[in-house]
């Protein structure tokens, strides 16, 4: 063997003794809804965890075991302050210490729905002013194919090290699903797959090592490619039934039964459900980094845009819907009060990112109604990437009920009385199906 080989060899051994015998202090980039389950995965098996974030105020909460993201609980940060292995830091100097890096942060559209890679990008940069020999990088946010041997390589390799050889870098989609039970990232299967086959193997074996499944795929590109077909094949499916549930109910035939009932064959089919509008960090947003990609080697993409448009027409929908039904109660829209049951973007948990409830509430405010809503995970209405609404939740009372002209049900939390609701609404438009579970309704209820 070569010198060159050789140095390599003690350079990935080094490394990979450090994992075996966990050892390997792992950095994190970005404590949030994907960051910190990581990290309590890694702690958990064993590994001491450096965790970074630009936002010193996550890390002061961090320090003391104060909770940020609700559906974690007060014990998970209480359980992170108390580890002795855990330490957070909003100095970007520190991740010279850690073995290997993950960056867990945003990857957002721009205003034309181009792919914002500024989250991705500024770390790589960050790390690769600390960059030294035998750490490895590995990105965890969904993108494009071709991100991470693209865009971030060159970053890293103009430090003077070389990929592969000095440090190594790989990718491993994030599949979090935030207030899922059972589904804890230790839990759920993790895809690796390198830029070169040295660091593909380093990653899969620190992955390994703190979840349940690793399936290594052939390159970066494979996994990155992996991840966007997961959540467009939900996206596509979802616009499916929306677009079911927009003809089925205009024939006056109740949608969720009819996907009930499809759901009986037991080969075939997996049963979607219509909603309000897409929501969260991944699904409205993931469909438009493979169509922009897709654009960039002259490929279309009609399937995809095309379930596009019918998810993203929805909260319009949905306003025609309550401007309907009020009609119906010869009331108009202007001047309504309509009570908005729940903003988050998916039932039981605080995270409102790109939930439809924003773009609802605002074409009911530009309909002239009077908007105010209940949400018992966000007692106020937190700035949006692209919605400033000045709102605080309402009680949930019978004043609150029997003074509105509508109560729209938008997310269906659990903590939500829906029996209450049966007792008290004049008029309930649900999104969610979620009157189901009622046994006496005094209004009326229609579904949409």
């Amino acid at each position: 063997m070569s010198p060159a080989g050789t140095a390599v060899m003690s350079t990935a051994t080094a490394l990979r003794e450090k994992i075996e015998n966990r050892t390997a202090v792992i950095g994190i980039v970005g404590l949030g809804y994907v960051g910190l389950p990581l990290a309590k995965a890694i702690l958990d098996g064993g590994f001491p965890v450096l965790g970074f974030d630009i936002d010193q105020r996550k890390i002061d909460a961090l320090k003391v075991g104060r909770a940020y993201i609700e559906h974690l609980g007060p014990e998970f940060f209480k359980g992170l302050a108390g580890n002795g292995k855990f330490e957070a830091t909003a100095n970007p100097e520190q991740l010279a210490k850690a073995d290997a890096i993950l960056l867990c942060v945003p990857t957002p559209l721009g205003p034309h729905r181009e792919p914002d890679l500024t989250y991705v990008l500024e770390s790589t940069k960050m790390v690769a002013k600390v960059l030294r020999k035998g750490q490895m990088v590995v990105l965890e946010s969904t993108t494009y194919p071709g991100t991470t041997r693209d865009e971030m390589l060159p970053i890293l390799e103009a430090s003077g090290l070389r990929s592969g050889e000095d440090f190594f870098l790989a990718y491993s989609p994030e599949r979090e699903d935030p207030g899922s039970p059972g589904r804890s990232a230790g839990q759920i299967p993790k895809l690796v797959g390198g830029v070169d086959a040295t660091s593909g193997d380093l990653a899969e074996a620190l992955y390994t090592s703190v979840v349940a499944k690793v399936h290594r795929v052939a390159s970066a590109e494979v996994a990155e490619s992996a991840k966007l077909l997961e959540n467009i094949y939900r996206a596509v499916n979802i616009a499916l039934v929306n677009e079911m549930k927009t003809v089925l109910t205009t024939m006056g035939i109740d949608v969720w039964e009819v996907i009930d009932a499809a759901a009986t064959k037991p080969f075939g089919f997996q049963a979607f459900y219509p909603g309000p509008g897409l929501g969260g960090h991944c699904i409205p947003i993931d469909p438009f980094y493979l169509t922009w990609k897709a654009r960039a080697v002259n490929q279309p993409t009609r399937f995809i845009e095309l379930a596009g448009e019918v998810n993203t027409a929805m909260p319009h929908w949905v306003v025609d819907r309550c401007m309907r039904a009020l009609n119906e109660d010869r009331k108009s829209l202007r001047g309504a009060k309509v009570l908005v049951m729940g903003i988050a973007y998916k039932k039981n948990i605080d995270d409102p990112r790109e939930s439809p409830a924003a773009e609802i509430i605002e074409l009911l405010l530009d309909s002239g109604a009077e908007v105010s809503y209940h949400d018992p995970h966000l007692p106020v209405f937190p700035p949006m990437r692209k919605h400033r609404l000045e709102l605080r939740s309402v009680a949930l009372d019978e004043k609150t009920l029997e003074g509105s002209d509508l109560v729209l049900i938008v997310t269906d939390h659990d903590a939500v009385d829906y029996a209450k609701l049966g007792r008290h609404a004049r008029l309930i438009v649900d999104t969610r199906n979620a009157m189901a579970r009622v046994s006496e309704i005094k209004g009326r209820l229609v579904k949409s």
